[in-house]
């Protein structure tokens, strides 16, 4: 039994930090996404764009930030039963699952799994949403 509480807690803190990290890829990628646009559109629509795009960009990336950092501070009390902890952790596990689905949804897997850092977010997105709805719910 010990054995699985330490894995578990292990998988809820690790999935933890891979949503701040995600974060992080997030912010880094943020300058790339105006040049993408920058050398996709007209002048006048890039102008227009980028702004809506680098502004998403920032709040998904800042939000992942808190998400992983409550992920990670649930997690001991999630292990150890504490209710709110579990509601937190479901909770976060239900809201990231929704990640790699809306990307892949609306995104498709056309040529932006090209860009590296495209390819890291994605697969952090994947890797934390299976982590966190198994570990999240399992007993």
């Amino acid at each position: 039994m010990l054995r699985r509480s330490s894995l578990r807690l292990g998988l809820l803190r690790g999935a933890g930090i891979l949503l701040v990290t995600l974060g992080i890829v997030h912010l880094i990628a943020t300058p790339h996404i105006a040049v993408l646009i920058r050398h996709s559109a007209s002048a006048a629509s890039a102008s227009w764009l980028t702004r809506p795009m680098v502004l998403n960009h920032v709040l998904v990336g800042v939000l992942l930030l808190p998400l992983g950092y409550l992920t990670m501070y649930a997690a001991p009390h999630a292990v150890s039963g504490a209710r709110w902890a579990q509601v937190v952790v479901r909770t976060n596990a239900l809201a990231v699952v929704t990640l790699p689905i809306a990307l892949f949804a609306l995104m498709g897997t056309r040529y932006y799994f090209d860009a590296p850092l495209f390819v890291v977010g994605a697969g952090l997105t994947v890797i934390v949403a299976v982590t966190l709805m198994v570990v999240a719910f399992s007993r």
